[in-house]
């Protein structure tokens, strides 16, 4: 079922559980842009909140995932954008990044990211921010930032550093270097790299398997992972147990111990908590 985004520049569609948005900018590298990216964010969080949807995958159209933000562009300024003050673009950017990678990180579902090619700047960040990616052989991630006289936005450092750790992090947004399929496998930057011709099928293979599971159950798990990160033992601990009691009470739970018992596939439900 195809979604209407409103642009040509993004494409989604729902597939068998799976929310698929396609950055569709292949000329420009799949860029961030006026159009694109406002409607990246709808559909990211209308996705995230419609039943039909288990899972979200998301990748570029042709040989890149995206180069970020439009360097070329960085050169001309709009009028209304050279006349806000520092403090209003302050407040612009921040609400921009909360409402792309803020909203994705939040997601109760669970997110894929396949990368046919290329993760620069703020589209490594969007890459970063979803829960698994998926990587071709001949793609190569970026920070960037460095190279082009800037610090880093939409939470390339928090989230960089969570996965590969503080010196890795450093190295990686001090250079700007690229770090290719293999290298990002090794770090930990991506989960698995496949042939280029078969990414799309591997990605879509797992965020299927993942849009058929528990929803109920995979958001608490995401919550608990998402705890884990930061909390005292103690606390993750108090968590696991407010979530996990509500949980045994639900009908999925009931289904997948009727389904192990009888050996069959669980069927389950779609509600989901928020």
């Amino acid at each position: 079922m195809n979604i209407d985004t409103g642009t040509g520049q993004l494409l989604c569609e729902i597939r068998d559980g799976v929310a698929i948005i396609t950055l569709n900018r292949p000329e420009a590298r799949n860029a961030l842009s006026d159009d694109l990216t406002p409607a990246l964010r709808r559909m990211i969080r209308q996705m995230g909140d419609d039943d039909r949807v288990g899972a979200l995958l998301i990748t570029g159209a042709g040989t890149a995932f995206c180069a970020g933000g439009d360097v070329k562009g960085m050169a001309g300024r709009t009028p209304a954008k050279a006349a806000m003050s520092t403090e209003e673009k302050i407040a612009d950017l921040k609400h921009r990044q909360r409402t792309l990678t803020g909203t994705l990180v939040g997601l109760p579902k669970p997110t894929i990211a396949a990368l046919p090619g290329p993760a620069a700047g703020a589209g490594l960040a969007i890459a970063l921010a979803c829960d698994i990616r998926f990587a071709a052989d001949s793609a190569f991630v970026a920070t960037g930032y460095a190279r082009v006289g800037l610090t880093g936005d939409y939470g390339i450092s928090w989230l960089l550093t969570r996965l590969v750790g503080t010196a890795r992090a450093r190295e990686l947004m001090f250079t700007g270097d690229k770090v290719d399929a293999d290298r990002c496998e090794r770090l930990g930057i991506v989960n698995q790299v496949v042939p280029f011709d078969d990414l799309f099928d591997t990605a879509f293979a797992f965020a299927r398997r993942i849009a058929a599971g528990p929803r109920t159950a995979l958001a608490g798990i995401k919550a608990n992972l998402d705890r884990a990160a930061h909390a005292e033992f103690l606390e993750a601990l108090d968590q696991e147990a407010e979530i996990l009691v509500p949980a045994a009470q639900h009908p999925d739970h009931r289904e997948a111990v009727a389904a192990f018992v009888e050996k069959r596939t669980p069927v389950f439900g779609t509600v989901q908590v928020r």
